[in-house]
């Protein structure tokens, strides 16, 4: 059963959509980027409706200026509010659960680290977002993903050779990739890592062919963060393929299941 619930949230309304099971454990999803809550592909509301099945009440919500809630939308940077009056809501209409889990892909990921990790019993975190400022390029990381790919490639070289590829601005996006790997944190970074080195618990899913799952790979990499790490074949950053949604469920499922 499925019912939607309106909520307060600094003076706007908030609403959220409750799929309903009798489970101890409950699953609060948020929602990554300006997406409404049933997710991209309506992969959200999908994701939920299978995981209620299996017995685990879910909460979803829209937060401030997205889709049905009030308000300005102010990104994730300042969902903190949200997430706790969702929280709060999800507590009130399903007084049965005594643990809770959080799971975000991408900024939402990230907000969940950032505004209210203490409140859950385990964080799952698909394709976590770690870059301060979105360019026109991919993140370094990405890009250099990209060339390694490439310099696999016997027909990359073979177009080398052939003199097809400008071999000046080759070693130059080279150089300027292989410097980034020695980068400092940023600061959005340093705090995300020293979130997840105060929750060991938390579980991270990549798409591995992802740009966002890539540069998260390259920063953990540098802040040396060891933790649990899930890994899907797919460029899907929402995990959009029937084969990468049966991922994504089986390991929300386990970590709802597993202590």
């Amino acid at each position: 059963m499925r019912r939607l619930i309106a909520f307060a949230c600094a003076g706007e309304t908030l609403l959220g959509s409750l799929d309903h099971a009798a489970g101890s454990t409950g699953l609060l999803i948020v929602s990554g980027g300006n997406e409404v809550r049933a997710g991209a592909h309506r992969g959200m509301a999908s994701l939920a409706a299978e995981v209620a099945a299996a017995g685990f009440p879910v909460f979803r919500f829209d937060r401030r200026g997205v889709g049905d809630s009030s308000g300005i939308n102010s990104g994730y940077e300042n969902a903190r509010d949200d997430l706790l009056a969702a929280l709060d809501a999800f507590s009130a209409a399903a007084p049965q659960v005594k643990r809770l889990v959080g799971f975000g892909n991408c900024d939402a990921a990230s907000a969940l680290l950032l505004h209210a990790p203490h409140r859950f019993a385990r964080l799952l975190l698909a394709n976590p977002w770690t870059i301060a400022q979105a360019g026109p390029l991919p993140p370094p990381a990405a890009i250099r993903a990209r060339y390694a790919e490439h310099l696999r490639d016997p027909a990359r070289w073979l177009r080398l050779l052939r003199g097809g590829v400008n071999f000046k601005k080759l070693i130059k996006g080279i150089g300027a990739v292989v410097a980034a790997r020695h980068e400092p944190l940023t600061a959005l970074e340093t705090a995300l890592f020293s979130a997840l080195a105060d929750h060991p618990d938390a579980r991270v899913l990549l798409a591995e062919g992802d740009g966002t799952a890539i540069a998260f790979a390259d920063a953990a990499r540098r802040a040396t963060w060891t933790g649990s790490v899930t890994c899907v074949a797919t460029a899907s950053h929402s995990f959009a393929r029937p084969q990468d949604k049966a991922a994504l469920q089986a390991w929300v499922l386990a970590g709802l299941s597993q202590n």
